[in-house]
């Protein structure tokens, strides 16, 4: 995710913060240093927020860790100032799977929520609830309290929040995946208008976690929409055969030649008809910035790269470009290069085969 800094990792998984949560913990400071104008009071404000993020973080970890038992990993865990985001590499394959990884991270925040009230009975640090503010009583009790808003909160049948999620797999156990996604994306669409008529009566901050549900709920709908309509279709269906592709000696506005000539955004470098590596148009821009366009093809070009072959399946291939974040696969068949597929002309033939459903209907 880009203006994220890296924080560090926790059990292999990177933690990063966003570059606006920072305008989260500037907006407390500035709220506890108007109201108490002591240094001590920004602090212990800052901490407290910094803490629930703790807490957060841990959230995140209890849905990596449950998804890693079914084989998942965890791509990155980014803290937002509207909570946290763990990135799994896939979903989960069966609804009781997704179940238990939706499950996992309120459960953690209930878990933390019981180890405070089992301390804070230990030590006769309770002190009634009616006394206590966000700003205001012991530091632990007000932690366990927001610990056991977060799991309510997290719960709520808002598709893509956990809730939501917990809807869709009792669904999914019921009806076909994509309806049960369906389902429970209207169902979250309906909470993001309340969470939106709440923000304009009571809290303005909800209008931003209505805007998030709503277009996530949007985003994973399609999503889901787009593999259904590409399982069983083999890669060599939808892929591009007619290209243009680059040799490693060839220089940069050589290039630029073929991106402006055409609508290719990435070109396959082939060497002795193999393919050695992939040109994208972002690591052209930026080495024409900084090189100019006598620069060789071979000094730009990334090395690494995923490929397709062309009897895989369509779906496969999708969630492998989502995966590695890259826009262009090469196709391969016996070493030769044979196609390329591109998230636009998947996108592509996704509309052409509803077009030719609705005919068909």
């Amino acid at each position: 995710m880009r203006w994220a800094w890296k924080l560090g990792e926790v059990v292999g998984i990177a933690v990063y913060v966003h570059a606006t949560f920072l305008i989260l913990i500037g907006w407390i400071a500035l709220i506890y240093w108007t109201q108490a104008r002591e240094l001590g009071a920004v602090v212990a404000g800052v901490g407290f927020i910094v803490a629930i993020f703790g807490c957060v973080v841990l959230h995140e970890l209890g849905h990596a860790l449950m998804a890693m038992t079914y084989g998942i990993k965890t791509r990155d865990i980014t803290l937002l100032p509207i909570g946290g985001v763990a990135r799994l590499e896939r979903m989960p394959d069966e609804p009781a799977q997704e179940l238990w990884v939706a499950l996992a991270g309120p459960a953690v925040n209930v878990a933390i929520a019981l180890v405070l009230l089992a301390w804070m009975q230990l030590t006769a640090g309770l002190e009634p609830i009616s006394r206590l503010t966000i700003t205001q009583g012991p530091f632990l009790e007000r932690l366990m309290i927001v610990n056991i808003f977060l799991a309510a909160f997290n719960l709520l049948p808002a598709f893509p929040m956990d809730g939501g999620r917990v809807v869709r797999a009792l669904l999914a156990m019921r009806m076909d995946y994509t309806r049960a996604t369906q389902v429970a994306a209207a169902l979250g669409q309906g909470m993001a208008l309340l969470f939106g008529f709440l923000g304009l009566l009571i809290n303005p901050f909800l209008l931003f976690i209505a805007l998030f549900v709503w277009i996530g709920a949007t985003q994973e709908a399609s999503l889901v929409q787009m593999k259904s309509a590409l399982s069983g279709i083999p890669v060599g269906r939808a892929m591009i055969t007619e290209f243009r592709v680059l040799a490693p000696e060839d220089l940069l506005r050589q290039a630029i030649d073929l991106l402006l000539a055409g609508t290719q955004q990435d070109f396959p470098v082939l060497e002795d008809a193999r393919v050695v590596g992939v040109l994208t148009r972002s690591d052209l821009l930026v080495a024409l910035a900084q090189r100019g366009q006598e620069a060789r093809v071979a000094d730009v070009m990334q090395r690494e790269f995923m490929v397709a072959d062309p009897h895989e399946m369509l779906e496969a291939a999708f969630i492998r470009m989502q995966g590695c974040a890259c826009h262009t696969l090469p196709v391969i068949r016996g070493g030769r290069l044979v196609g390329l597929i591109t998230m636009e002309n998947v996108g592509e033939f996704v509309a052409v085969q509803a077009a030719l459903g609705a005919v068909k209907g």
